[in-house]
């Protein structure tokens, strides 16, 4: 996508159901966006796009006539002005996700989602750094490393340490600062306490230790890390992951 040039507002679509949609009448009524257009019809959606070019496109999977993979698919003729493209939807099986990533999606969330919080993640990506090339293959790598260690997508959890190993990635000192900036910083953007994330972290990482796959991790890294009678803590394993997404590069 090109580069949103300054002093212009991005426009944002939203594929979507319309009706009593609080993500689109937040939006229409949002002066940082210029809101242009909204549709539950995929085959219109993809019309929309390509005539509207928007920055930005808010899409669920569950469309009709097209679902959100085929629309994403089709708006790729538009190469550098393809839109950021954010999934958001009900449907949370961990292969959504990786499908979502490895199609070009800038982020995949969850429903319920704030119209607040979604806001935030589409400010973040538009502002950050890296291209959308290098944020999605730090999307997927994180993803396949998840699932291969058994952390199940529809958690609260695998979103919380999702977050927390981009943001290690991205600021590796903020592990040693995990109680007093890390989790902060994460339930401030999923706007929930730290005590919730600290938790949820905990509990996906049980949900992997219970279903045997966290070993998988000694495969991942080629070295004898883990054992059954060794459970890591939630700073241990963002750190490890993290680490291996910085030397990867």
């Amino acid at each position: 996508m090109e580069t949103v040039k300054e002093n212009r507002r991005p426009k944002i679509y939203v594929a979507d159901n319309t009706e009593d949609n609080l993500i689109v009448e937040y939006f229409k009524k949002n002066d940082t966006f210029e809101f242009v257009g909204a549709s539950s019809d995929g085959a219109k959606v993809v019309d929309d796009v390509l005539n509207l070019k928007p920055d930005v496109l808010i899409l669920e999977v569950m469309l009709s006539n097209l679902d959100g993979f085929a629309v994403l698919d089709r708006i790729k003729v538009l190469k550098d002005k393809m839109p950021k493209v954010f999934f958001v939807s009900n449907l949370s099986h961990s292969g959504f996700v990786t499908k979502a990533i490895q199609s070009g999606a800038s982020y995949f969330m969850i429903k319920p989602v704030t119209p607040e919080n979604l806001e935030s993640r589409i400010n973040e990506v538009l502002n950050n750094g890296r291209s959308q090339s290098e944020n999605r293959q730090l999307d997927e790598k994180i993803s396949n490393i998840f699932i291969s260690i058994g952390i199940p997508a529809h958690i609260k959890g695998y979103q919380f340490l999702r977050e927390a190993v981009k943001l290690a990635v991205e600021e590796p000192e903020i592990i040693g600062s995990i109680t007093k900036k890390l989790y902060p910083t994460i339930a401030e953007r999923f706007e929930t306490s730290s005590s919730k994330v600290e938790r949820g972290m905990r509990h996906a990482i049980e949900v992997a230790w219970n279903r045997g796959k966290i070993e998988n991790i000694n495969n991942i890294f080629g070295l004898k890390i883990y054992n059954r009678n060794e459970k890591p803590t939630n700073g241990e394993l963002i750190a490890l992951i993290a680490d291996k997404m910085i030397m990867d590069g």
